[in-house]
C-alpha cells in the first residue's frame, strides 16, 4: 500500500511547481557560496519540468538525491538549507510530502539569513498556493502522524524549526491562519 504522503501523480505534479517556487526564492543563498555548482538550480528546473508533465516519476525518483549532495559542498547554514530545499522540491516526484519539506527548508534558509523575514516568507509561500495546490496539500497526513516517509513521527521533518514550519503551512493550507 502506498503511503498517504505519496499523493497521486496528478497531485504530485501540482505541488511540485509550488515547491520549486519556494526553493527558487532561496537559491541565491546557495549560489553566492557555490556559484559554479548547478545541482540545486537543476533540481528546481527538474521539479518544474515534472510539474509540467515533461519528466516522468521513475526518472526523477532515481535522480532525487543529486541536489541534496550539494548541501555538503557549502558551509553557510543558509546555503545548506537552500540546497536541501531544492532537493526536497526534486523529491516531490517520489513523494508529495517533500513539497512541504521544500517550503520548510526555504523558510529555514530565510530564518538564518534574515530572521525578521520568516513570517513574510511564510505569507508568500501560502499566497503562492493555488486552490488546487491547497487541496492536494490537505490530502497529506499531519506531519509526525505517519509511520513512514518524510513525515514520520520523530523524523527530521517532524522536529524543530522544520516540523513547526510544516505544521503552520498545513494549518494555513487548511484555511487556518
Amino acid at each position: 500500500m502506498l503511503s498517504p504522503q505519496s499523493l497521486a501523480e496528478a497531485d504530485r505534479r501540482l505541488v511540485a511547481g509550488w515547491a520549486a517556487e519556494c526553493a527558487e526564492r532561496v537559491l541565491p543563498y546557495f549560489e553566492r557560496e557555490a556559484p559554479d555548482d548547478d545541482r540545486p538550480r537543476d533540481a528546481i528546473a527538474r521539479a518544474r519540468a515534472y510539474a509540467r508533465g515533461d519528466l516522468d516519476s521513475a526518472g526523477e525518483i532515481r535522480r532525487r538525491f543529486v541536489a541534496g549532495r550539494a548541501a555538503g559542498a557549502v558551509l553557510a547554514p543558509a546555503a545548506i538549507a537552500a540546497a536541501r530545499s531544492a532537493a526536497q522540491a526534486a523529491g516531490v516526484a517520489h513523494m508529495g510530502a517533500h513539497a512541504l519539506g521544500a517550503a520548510a527548508y526555504a523558510a529555514k534558509a530565510v530564518s538564518i539569513a534574515r530572521p525578521d523575514a520568516v513570517d513574510a516568507e511564510l505569507d508568500w509561500q501560502v499566497g503562492r498556493m493555488t486552490p488546487e495546490v491547497r487541496a492536494a496539500l490537505r490530502l497529506l497526513p499531519p506531519v509526525g502522524e505517519d509511520s513512514a516517509g518524510p513525515f514520520v513521527a520523530g523524523g527530521l521533518l517532524d522536529r524543530g524549526f522544520l516540523g513547526s514550519t510544516i505544521r503552520v503551512l498545513q494549518a494555513r493550507a487548511a484555511g487556518a491562519r
